[in-house]
């Protein structure tokens, strides 16, 4: 019994103490740049420190009382870790539950019911069967695939990319069917999605801290990545307002709390292009001096800010709009003028009609003709787009 009090007053002391985790992986300049500028502001009882793991058993809590998570993208582990910590009451940035959930392709979904203009997508199943599945696996649905209304609803030139990737692997920009075949050839197991180029006027990539700490900053994905960043002298004036506030919205929606942005403006209307980065790069030497500057500063403020409202023992998460309105039954989408209507209690799913999948090596003779037949997988492949997403 002594014991117990003992552990419970250890924990209590752990959390007045409010430290604030830094959870990393291959970076350098920003893990320790942030570390310091938290501890150089010297709050009363709220430090920064490295997060250090020795051993994870149920039931025994961690220490800290905010957890930057930068990381475990890579690192199942950790993401696990993760979850355990925030159900004992860490503020874990950014939400280890809803990022897990989260791809791509929701996102698109989501951000359309929020208003936001993002580019037509589809999304694809894989070349290859996935592991440990067979024909049998995939009787609900139909082969061939109806390439034909989805090329016809994307369009051409368009971006073929994974549906939950990063790091510019994996995406080209295929410019006709026969292009688009080439290039699935050899995805493998990667579940793709086909998206609609923009041809556009300008770009930003845009970090959002908090679901209101928002730096537009001008872009262009077709430089080499440490030219990328450009001066935001380069910027419209005229549009910085618009893109805060679409930015601000739409992680509020998605319930981010360390997020980029990257958004292409057409005809003066921004289109979001890839919004699902919670662990974006912040190296100085690729983003530059004072962006770089803008976001340990904001990072190490609003770590803070969550440290100062942490409540041990709570849900110190950020669920966005999208949960906070689904999971009650009311509104699923934030539409500007659109009726509220309450969520379905349950669905019935509309299944295809039972079709047997065929292997990959079977794809290349049953195509449609209006889709144009796929070819044999070829080994000459277009060029990898250069445009992120």
């Amino acid at each position: 019994m002594a014991n117990g009090i003992i552990d419970t007053l250890n924990v209590k002391t752990f959390f007045r103490m409010k430290k604030i985790g830094l959870l990393y992986g291959q970076e350098n300049s920003f893990p320790q740049a942030f570390i310091d500028r938290v501890n150089a502001k010297n709050v009363n009882d709220i430090s920064a420190e490295f997060v250090s793991i020795d051993k994870v058993i149920q039931g025994i809590p961690n220490e800290y009382a905010v957890i930057l998570d930068r990381i475990s993208q890579d690192v199942p582990f950790y993401r696990t870790w993760l979850k355990q910590a925030a159900l004992e009451g860490s503020a874990v940035i950014n939400n280890p539950f809803w990022w897990s959930a989260d791809d791509k392709f929701v996102n698109n979904e989501l951000a359309a019911r929020a208003g936001v203009n993002v580019p037509k997508t589809a999304l694809l199943p894989s070349r290859d069967l996935p592991v440990n599945t067979t024909d049998q696996s995939f009787r609900n649905l139909i082969y061939p695939f109806d390439w034909e209304s989805i090329f016809a609803h994307i369009g051409f030139p368009a971006y073929m990319k994974p549906y939950n990737g990063g790091g510019w692997k994996h995406v080209y920009k295929v410019n006709s069917a026969e292009e688009f075949f080439a290039q699935h050839a050899h995805t493998g197991q990667l579940v793709m999605m086909l998206q609609e180029e923009i041809e556009y006027d300008s770009y930003y990539r845009c970090y959002c801290i908090g679901g209101k700490y928002v730096r537009v900053i001008p872009y262009d994905p077709h430089q080499a990545p440490y030219q990328r960043y450009l001066d935001k002298a380069q910027g419209d004036d005229d549009l910085e307002g618009v893109i805060i506030e679409q930015v601000a919205n739409l992680n509020r929606y998605l319930g981010y709390d360390f997020n980029t942005v990257e958004i292409a403006v057409r005809a003066g209307i921004p289109y979001v292009i890839d919004f699902w980065n919670p662990a974006p790069e912040a190296d100085e030497a690729t983003i530059g001096a004072e962006n770089f500057e803008w976001v340990v500063e904001t990072a190490a403020n609003y770590a803070i800010e969550r440290a100062l409202k942490q409540l041990p023992g709570t849900d110190n998460l950020t669920w966005g709009a999208f949960m906070t309105h689904a999971v009650p039954g009311n509104q699923t989408a934030i539409v500007p003028g659109a009726k509220k209507t309450a969520a379905k209690k349950s669905t019935t799913p509309v299944g295809a009609a039972p079709a047997e999948k065929k292997t990959a090596e079977k794809k290349t003779t049953e195509k449609k003709a209006a889709a144009k037949k796929e070819p044999a997988a070829k080994k000459t492949t277009t060029k990898k787009a250069k445009a992120k997403e």
